[in-house]
């Protein structure tokens, strides 16, 4: 039976999912129409939203790059190679490559978001070279499905920013401490049960594989970077070969990262990307051996240049146009104080799929669940952290995340999503029950 439920799954989206930038145009469409329709927005003035709201991920969509090829420049170095090996003697068979990738992603995750990210496709890419008989397709989607921590963690958008003097709602609920949301008994309950059922269901999936797929695994084996001798190079060559410019450009940037640190700075996605790409210099101890890895990790960032900026654009038209308020006010209508949090799960999981950055959909459906909130005399904190699972949980079949994490397994989002409904389904599961009975 459980053969039967896995194959149909993955085989359904093998067979039926069109590469992500399809779904993307089709989501597109689907937001342009409904704002005409439930919004009573003209056709110009959807243009309008869609195109104004394009470039709203610029910036963002060149951290993304910067993180995946900074990451895996590191991921490239003996030190690190070095590191899954010895992950890989612990994890020498494929249930424990399994559990391991997920369990290891949820909790980096948690500590920051980025880094989770980059790190599990790395760890599940090197142990796909190392652990005979393992599927990459599951070992792929546990590391991605890990990624589901990040919104209720260190790194969250919505906790972190209600806790921040002069957030846009501070009039309404005024601070609210991290304690009372991401060190929360509800958050933490949530985060401690997701830490049991996600890498249980990951390795439960596996008897229902009837072949792992390992062909691909050829494909990740890494060209060795092979210098001349040093009688023949060039003065040229020399220097792109020189350890000393390397270590020194490294000190230099790790000397800025601490100078960062001793002013009171934070960890955030651009000072993840800055130490990555210092480390990255340091670690293959010369220019063109980091130029060569950067060479070889900028080939699949494709994916993350052309579809942010649809993103952004139906980002743009679900705000501009009143279509997210309306579907987040919708759901909020048919609330009670006691089911407020868990309604709240639900929209957040919903117009996730429109609106895939948490940030911005906080933006959005944050005042309209602070309202019913107060209105109905339910707690906030509880709230939030229903939302930011909401936000977190449907990130498992939104291709948006995945992109990266795909770029770096090279594979396609049809041969993980499969299994990533099913992570959904028994995660979702875990995460209601909390809800109803905390």
């Amino acid at each position: 039976m459980l053969k039967t439920f896995t194959g149909g799954f993955v085989n359904a989206f093998d067979r039926y999912m069109p590469d992500p930038l399809i779904l993307v145009l089709f989501i597109t469409l689907i937001v342009f129409v409904a704002g005409m329709i439930f919004q009573g927005q003209g056709a110009v003035a959807m243009l309008g939203y869609w195109q104004d709201g394009f470039w709203n991920l610029l910036s963002f969509a060149m951290q993304m790059t910067l993180i995946l090829v900074a990451g895996f420049t590191v991921a490239r170095t003996p030190l690190f190679m070095g590191l899954v090996d010895r992950i890989a003697n612990v994890a020498k068979t494929p249930g424990r490559a399994i559990l391991t990738v997920s369990f290891t992603t949820l909790v980096i995750c948690w500590i920051n978001w980025g880094m989770g990210l980059v790190a599990g496709a790395i760890l599940a890419r090197e142990l796909a070279r190392r652990v005979e008989g393992v599927d990459y397709r599951l070992l792929v989607a546990s590391a991605y499905a890990g990624f589901m921590s990040f919104h209720a963690g260190l790194s969250g958008s919505a906790t972190l920013l209600v806790a921040t003097p002069g957030h846009f709602l501070e009039d309404q609920v005024g601070l609210i401490p991290t304690r009372e949301t991401i060190f929360g008994v509800l958050n933490l309950s949530i985060c401690a049960a997701i830490l049991i059922v996600l890498p249980l269901t990951c390795r439960l999936l596996m008897r229902g594989i009837n072949k792992p797929v390992t062909v691909e695994i050829d494909k990740l084996k890494d060209e060795d970077i092979k210098d001349s001798p040093s009688e023949t190079l060039r003065p040229a060559e020399r220097i792109e070969r020189s350890k000393t410019l390397a270590w020194a450009s490294a000190a230099l940037g790790f000397a800025s990262v601490s100078v960062y640190a001793m002013n009171g700075g934070g960890l955030n996605l651009n000072i993840i990307i800055f130490i990555l790409i210092f480390l990255g210099l340091a670690l293959h101890a010369s220019p063109r051996s980091f130029l060569s890895s950067i060479d070889e990790a900028a080939r699949g960032v494709s994916g993350v240049l052309i579809q942010f900026p649809f993103y952004a654009g139906i980002m743009g038209m679900m705000g501009a146009s009143g279509l997210g308020a309306s579907l987040a006010q919708g759901f909020t209508s048919i609330s009670t104080a006691s089911t407020l949090p868990f309604v709240s799960f639900l929209s957040a999981g919903v117009l996730n799929i429109f609106i895939p950055s948490g940030g911005g959909q906080w933006v959005v459906q944050g005042p309209i669940l602070v309202e019913a909130a107060q209105s109905l005399n339910a707690d906030i904190s509880d709230v939030i952290i229903a939302f930011v699972w909401g936000d977190a949980w449907t990130n498992l079949i939104q291709p948006f995340w995945a992109l990266p994490v795909l770029a770096i397994a090279g594979l396609k989002a049809r041969d993980i999503m499969g299994f990533c409904v099913i992570m959904m389904g028994t995660t979702g599961i875990a995460i209601a029950a909390a809800l109803l009975i905390i």
